[in-house]
């Protein structure tokens, strides 16, 4: 099998692994618990909250665990809207957002909060002025990604950072896409939130966090007991959370050398695609991109039909976000692109990771080849 889907989730490391079983074997014991079985899975979860908060700039009591991504997110846009009580609220966000914020914020209209969702350029930019623009006097938060999880492309944060804290502002990224991929700094972003998840910089399913900037007031995500500073109850995902630490800890430690590789493999496909396949549309080229992650369209070919051929080839990539897959809906980034629907149902994403070779390249591009001609009856390039 050739994995190509890490931006979907990646494969747990064998430091993750190995330093999350124990936790799930011999040292069980619960970590809010005050025998010495209890205090050696405490000082295992705070042991990763150093680490994770070293990871993107911030304090150890800033960091919250969570179950991943769109806990978060949800948690953050519904938590802010309800600090305002009866008082107007207005939020801003953008058409290309996972669907964990875009949904939140739908259902936040439903609970009459009103909500800007801003266009993005051919690349997946927002600007800066584009922000400006639509802040209203009852303007209370703006959520945008920091790296999109179909196209890759990259936000300006810290420009829209400076700027919104100047205005008094709350500011949130999504950066789940971002961590342990790029240099993420909370301090140099300017954020007051910024949700991440384990399973996508080689931790494991089921665990991530929010930063959450010291001073910034935020309502409970689940009541109960004390667990994390209060602001999360139910008892921790102890080896989740080990895991987390070690893989962020060993992603960021790899990071450039990994950047380099990665972008590598990329550029690769790209000039083997467009040399066999020379009309291929391959979305976002210009943007400041992830480094692993292309999103290519095959003009007439349905992106579901290539994706299946791959996978009986043994080759893992994806037509969309997972969390919207095995729907027969055109993407809303690529539609927000300005891409026809058409088109945006004849594109695929590939996203490579720590794991993937230069030789998986030709298999996938080879295999893309043969399954485009399979397809249109239209030979590729010799």
């Amino acid at each position: 099998m050739i994995y190509a889907d890490n931006s979907s989730t990646t494969k747990i490391s064998e430091l993750a692994l190995a330093e999350m079983l124990p936790f799930l074997q011999e040292n069980y014991g619960n970590a809010s618990s005050q025998y010495s079985h209890g205090v050696k899975s405490r000082r295992a979860v705070e042991k990763s909250r150093q680490q994770t908060a070293e990871a993107i700039g911030a304090k150890p009591s800033e960091i919250i665990f969570t179950s991943g991504g769109s806990e978060g997110n949800s948690w953050i846009l519904q938590g802010v809207s309800a600090l305002y009580g009866k008082e107007p609220v207005h939020i801003i966000t953008t058409s290309i957002e996972h669907h964990s914020v875009i949904n939140t914020c739908r259902e936040l209209e439903n609970r009459d909060v009103s909500v800007t969702y801003l266009p993005v350029d051919s690349d997946g930019y927002v600007s800066v002025d584009s922000v400006v623009s639509v802040i209203r006097p009852e303007t209370k938060f703006v959520s945008i990604m920091l790296a999109n999880n179909e196209i890759g492309t990259i936000q300006p944060i810290a420009a829209m950072g400076e700027l919104l804290r100047n205005k008094g502002i709350l500011f949130h990224t999504d950066a789940v896409q971002a961590v342990g991929h790029i240099p993420v700094s909370v301090e140099d972003l300017k954020v007051d939130f910024l949700t991440a998840s384990a399973h996508k910089f080689y931790g494991a399913n089921g665990t991530g966090f929010v930063y959450i900037r010291e001073g910034v007031e935020l309502p409970k995500s689940i009541f109960g007991g004390d667990q994390e500073h209060g602001r999360r109850a139910g008892t921790e995902n102890v080896a989740g959370i080990v895991a987390l630490g070690a893989a962020l800890n060993e992603s960021v430690a790899y990071m450039t050398r990994e950047q380099e590789r990665l972008a590598f493999l990329v550029q690769a496909t790209i000039e083997s695609v467009k040399a066999k396949i020379p009309h291929i549309h391959f979305n976002a080229e210009n943007a400041e991109r992830l480094p692993g992650l292309l999103n290519l369209t095959f003009p007439g070919v349905s992106g579901e039909s290539m994706m299946h051929l791959l996978d009986l080839k043994g080759i893992c990539v994806s037509t969309s976000s997972a969390c919207n897959a095995g729907k027969d809906e055109a993407s809303h980034v690529l539609l927000a692109l300005g891409r026809s629907e058409k088109d945006a149902k004849s594109s695929i994403r590939v996203s490579y990771g720590r794991y993937n070779t230069e030789r998986e390249v030709g298999c996938i591009v080879g295999a893309m080849v043969d399954a485009f001609v399979k397809i249109t009856g239209i030979k590729g390039e010799s």
